[in-house]
């Protein structure tokens, strides 16, 4: 969600911190603001809204220095307005913070400070924070010092960046628990913090993560990390590879386009160095997996969040089928107050586009505790979840801008897919032959994909007839009732339109009763298992007046004389046809969000990375 940049080096902050803001727009945010140190006073610009209008006051009233921080806000407490954006200056005017997460005991630590005498100018739970911090600050006690003592009386998950004209001459960040990343940028004579890599990727590829419970004091040419317990800690300096020219948009009109079309790159991208077609074999080095706790293992679960959950429901699918391991999907938001029955004959397997959302790395401390193997599928290189984890698969997907998650989502079918067989040789599941043509199918992902994207234009002529719609059904069985669910979600999360992702054969045990001429019926109905069970759904929905809008397999005429769109898929073995069933949804929920109108890449109340519970 929240994004945080800062800077500190000879050149001017000011446009640094505004390019790294930009780049993390695809976390989702309501208001925006920077922070610069100008002539020994902080100067703050601030305002609800996006970047635009926080560039337009940089422009109206210019502000310049060698240190700064900026933040975009995705509101928690408070209003969306000036008032309660970030950066948050304390009542002498000389710190200044900017802060991911949520301070449980806000209103006790401001009742606190309101008993003396502290006034505060928001509603906000993040100013608690700069009043703490100035309460300690003083000329016996460093910035650093004060902070870590401000720190100390927080509930909850933070990440938080401070500097003050006191030390015109450092930057202090601290990680506690899973707010969200914070990251430090080192370059030649000047340094970056941020909440997330594309931000300073610009400028730098040697960076260091803070891990939760640490602490870093920067400075131009110096990086000092310390727990909160103000120990010394030994960090390692990763080089990143990424490149930021990928995070532009090119020639399409969105981000969300842009990667959409990407997923031919990015599902060869997770294939490669990963498959042995010639002996028909997966290699998953990274994932820890011995042939011992392969034959161990009980039972798995798998756990995430929104996309990520249905990506784990088809890996269910997968997994069972292929390895016959007992698999339980559980979104992570219930997992920790659930009480799993897990044990250490358990994998839990958490995806995470980010690698930072809350629930989920809560999901594997839980997890943890109870004597699990962690693995986890993760798309944020150095993220919380890939460091925590037992072991873990990459996506190799690169950034994702778009706040409605595409190539993350088909990158994951992928690699739980290869998982399954991996799982399935290991555990003895599986013979030689049907694993060498499991492995071989794997070839023709990325060409698969590329045909249903050269479908576009069909496709938009489906959107166009959706275009007024208010609410749309979507029914999908086996292993592509998670597709139903995922193109519901995709649907709403784009266009705002009221959609439901429904397990086909459930139709008739309520939702049925919604079906009309104004009720159109999304059908996922490839050749697969369940296809003669799928066509009857068709059948019962045009009785009731439905307009039907069925994805089938190029060539079926059975469905063809009985829907009245169809959207066609290429023919695709029926494990790995969750990955072209849902490309053309991600194509038909765009062009309608797009023929709309409406903010494609960030759309209303939603965030990229979701670092609260």
């Amino acid at each position: 969600m929240c994004g945080i940049v800062g800077y500190i080096g000879p050149r001017d902050a000011t446009p640094i911190i505004l390019s790294g803001l930009k780049r993390l727009e695809y976390r989702g945010y309501d208001s925006a603001g920077l922070a610069v140190l100008q002539d020994r006073h902080i100067e703050i610009r601030r305002d609800a809204g996006k970047l635009a209008r926080l560039n337009a006051l940089v422009d109206e009233a210019p502000v310049s220095g060698h240190i700064g921080i900026g933040h975009t806000r995705w509101a928690t407490h408070g209003e969306p307005n000036a008032r309660n954006a970030h950066p948050h200056l304390g009542m002498t005017g000389e710190v200044v913070v900017v802060h991911n997460g949520i301070v449980e005991n806000f209103q006790e630590l401001r009742a606190e400070l309101i008993a003396v005498c502290v006034i505060f100018k928001s509603e906000t739970d993040t100013e608690v924070i700069v009043h703490l911090v100035e309460r300690y600050l003083s000329s016996e006690t460093s910035l650093a010092e004060a902070t870590r003592k401000a720190l100390l009386h927080l509930r909850g998950a933070h990440g938080v960046v401070v500097l003050s004209s006191h030390e015109p001459d450092k930057i202090v960040a601290a990680r506690i628990g899973n707010a969200g990343g914070v990251v430090v940028g080192i370059g030649e004579g000047e340094m970056y913090v941020a909440s997330d890599l594309p931000a300073i990727l610009e400028h730098t590829r040697q960076v260091v993560f803070l891990e939760s419970q640490d602490m870093a004091v920067v400075t131009r040419d110096r990086l000092q990390v310390q727990t909160m317990q103000g120990h010394p800690v030994a960090y390692q300096v990763q080089n990143v590879p990424w490149d930021p020219v990928s995070a532009e948009k090119g020639e399409y009109r969105h981000f969300m386009q842009k990667e959409i079309h990407e997923q031919v790159r990015s599902l060869t991208d997770t294939i490669a160095g990963r498959v042995d077609f010639e002996e028909g074999r997966i290699l998953l080095p990274e994932l820890n997996l011995s042939p011992e706790l392969a034959k161990r293992m009980r039972k798995m679960f798998i756990t995430a969040c929104g996309t990520a959950a249905h990506a784990g429901m088809v890996g269910k699918v997968l997994i069972e089928q292929i390895a016959r391991l007992p698999v339980e999907v559980q979104i992570a938001s219930e997992f920790r107050y659930s009480d799993p029955i897990v044990d250490e004959d358990t994998v839990v397997l958490a995806i995470s586009q980010s690698g930072e959302t809350a629930d989920t790395l809560a999901a594997m401390e839980e997890a943890r505790g109870k004597g699990a193997t962690l693995w986890s599928i993760v798309n944020a290189i150095g993220s919380q979840a890939m460091r925590i984890a037992d072991g873990c698969i990459a996506m190799q997907t690169g950034p994702e801008i778009g706040v409605a998650s595409t190539k993350a989502y088909t990158a994951p079918l992928v690699d739980l897919y290869m998982l399954a067989i991996l799982l399935g040789e290991l555990r003895g599941t599986i013979k030689e032959k049907d694993r060498q043509l499991l492995v071989s199918d794997l070839r023709r992902v990325p060409a698969l994909a590329s045909e249903c994207l050269n479908r576009e234009p069909e496709i938009e002529k489906v959107a166009r007839s959706l275009l007024n719609t208010q609410h749309c059904l979507y029914l999908g069985r086996g292993i592509n009732m998670p597709t139903a669910y995922e193109g519901a979600l995709k649907l709403k999360e784009l266009s705002y339109i009221h959609a439901e992702g429904y397990p086909a054969g459930e139709m008739k045990h309520g939702p049925i009763a919604l079906i009309d001429e104004e009720m159109p019926v999304v059908v996922i109905a490839p050749r697969d298992p369940w296809y003669e069970k799928m066509f009857s759904q068709i059948e019962q929905a045009r009785a009731r007046g439905g307009t039907v809008i069925a994805l089938a397999t190029d060539g079926d005429e059975l469905v063809q004389t009985s829907a009245d769109q169809v959207i066609w898929l290429p023919e695709t073995p029926w494990m790995l046809s969750p990955v072209t069933a849902v490309i053309p949804l991600q194509m038909l929920a765009y062009h309608i969000a797009a023929l709309r109108g409406l903010d494609v890449d960030q759309p209303r109340n939603l965030a990229k990375s979701v670092t609260v519970e």
